[in-house]
């Protein structure tokens, strides 16, 4: 089996070559990692819930140099790689205070005699987790299932393979028993061995459309529970009352944070027609004033992107718009300092069958579409087939609930980027995938909701 590479983006230095596991090897990790799950998951829920704070203390101690891995793996400027990991240690101080009531049993009143609902960890669980947040995407599924008692198989991305090893050993340093969390240096092909394992109990992947139907088919073959959190081509709606610079400045900060490579940043610019024109003015010059180069610099706002092919990948997307009939604005080129540093992009004139519309597109690339009335714009909004986040932007409250009501999405946020956060649930519907991290209900989505009801 080939070793799995890791390169520098930037540098295109060798961070490192791995070794895969063998069979032997990988029913090993699997066997140990579901004789773990019947001790941890007999642990009570506050004593999980102190070794989550051990972790978010490990991750801050060492932020400095983690951060360096991520920026060293996938490119990411320095700044937002303390940022991920800094998200990260907040994840674990929120999951590290136990709700006393969470886990509890439910009383039903049923008239005849005693009936409880119990939640009951499934066992070993199996997450696919992509390059972008090397370290955030991991986190938000691990912790929360592993405070609710599972143990976690991780198969990372090739390219951030150095990562996934520094999370198994943070979380061996903060204490975990062996087999709580375990990375699988294996590629992606094997998956499915993993799958279809007897313990292994659900899957988790965080990553494209492709990827997900062929885990979700899996999962199904193979009778598993799954949950998946896949693309998304995030509207951002402005109205005519809005305030038009902070908006702007707000939905470039979302558009080009990580070189554009997030699934929930702001893709799609649905803007009034009578601030269209202003609208633009600021997306143009906020766009051409940001800093690219050496993401090692902490001056730096954007950096290579994280492989070459994704490069590629977003240069055509862009060309075949602008052959369509597309209207360039700003970027629409490589810059000129490195090879994989694609420069922050402004397309307007789109339309349904450009690929800039129908497709995601993962990379700094934003297009800005104008709109006459509150109906256009919720057509447009929901004229996708992905349905992960929406952000609308007015002063009008009533407005704003109308919208938001009839916007096909996970979440919508109102005068504010769409963001994850610890304290509510993460998730899509339509092409973005099913099911629930953060919060509560991350807690509870790999667990057994189990009937109890007895009789005298």
């Amino acid at each position: 089996m080939e070793a799995l590479k890791s390169l520098n983006p930037f540098t295109g230095e060798m961070i490192g070559s791995y070794a895969q596991h063998t069979t032997a090897e990988l029913e090993d990790v699997i066997q140990a990692a579901h004789s773990t799950f019947k001790m941890w998951s007999q642990n009570d829920h506050q004593s999980r819930c102190l070794l989550i704070e051990k972790l978010g203390a490990e991750l801050e101690k060492n932020k400095h140099r983690l951060a360096l891995l991520i920026t060293g793996e996938m490119g990411k400027p320095l700044k937002e790689s303390l940022a991920e990991i800094e998200k990260c240690a907040w994840l674990c101080r929120h999951y590290s205070m136990p709700e006393s009531s969470i886990l509890e049993d439910e009383i039903i009143e049923a008239g005849t005699g005693s009936l409880r609902l119990s939640y009951e960890p499934l066992g070993v669980l199996f997450a696919i987790m992509p390059w972008n947040f090397p370290f955030w995407q991991v986190f938000r599924f691990a912790v929360p299932a592993i405070v609710a008692g599972n143990t976690v198989l991780l198969k990372h991305a090739p390219n951030v393979t150095a990562c996934a090893l520094e999370i198994a050993e943070l979380f061996a340093n903060a204490g975990f028993p062996k087999g709580v969390m375990s990375a699988l240096i294996i590629e992606a092909e094997r998956s499915e061995a993993v799958i279809a394992h007897t313990l292994v109990r659900g899957v988790t992947l965080t990553g494209s459309e492709k990827a997900g139907r062929a885990v979700a088919g899996l999962a199904g073959k193979h009778l598993k529970k799954v949950v998946l959190e896949l693309g998304g081509s995030d509207p951002f709606i402005v109205f005519d009352d809005a305030n038009l610079q902070n908006s702007c400045t707000v939905g470039v900060t979302s558009r080009m944070m990580n070189a554009g490579q997030v699934c929930i940043a702001a893709k799609r610019f649905i803007v009034q027609k009578s601030a269209f024109e202003a609208f633009l003015r600021f997306q143009t010059s906020a766009l051409q004033s940001i800093r690219i180069g050496d993401p090692t610099d902490l001056n730096t706002e954007i950096g290579p992107m994280a492989r070459p092919d994704l490069v590629e990948n977003i240069e055509q997307q862009v060309n075949r718009s602008i052959e369509m009939g597309a209207q360039l604005v700003c970027g629409g080129k490589r810059s000129e300092l490195h090879p994989d540093i694609y420069l922050p992009t402004l397309l307007i004139n789109v339309s349904k069958g450009m690929p800039v519309c129908d497709e995601e597109t993962f990379g700094p690339v934003m297009i800005a579409i104008p709109f006459e009335t509150e109906e256009e714009a919720i057509r447009l909004a929901n004229d996708t087939r992905f349905g992960l986040g929406c952000s609308i932007w007015t002063e009008n409250s009533e407005r704003a609930e109308r919208v938001a009501s009839q916007i096909e999405a996970g979440a919508v946020f109102v005068n504010s980027l769409v963001k994850s956060d610890p304290r509510v649930p993460f998730g899509g519907v339509k092409n973005s995938g099913f099911g629930r991290e953060l919060a509560q209900a991350g807690i509870k989505e790999f667990m057994n909701l189990k009937t109890k009801w007895f009789f005298q």
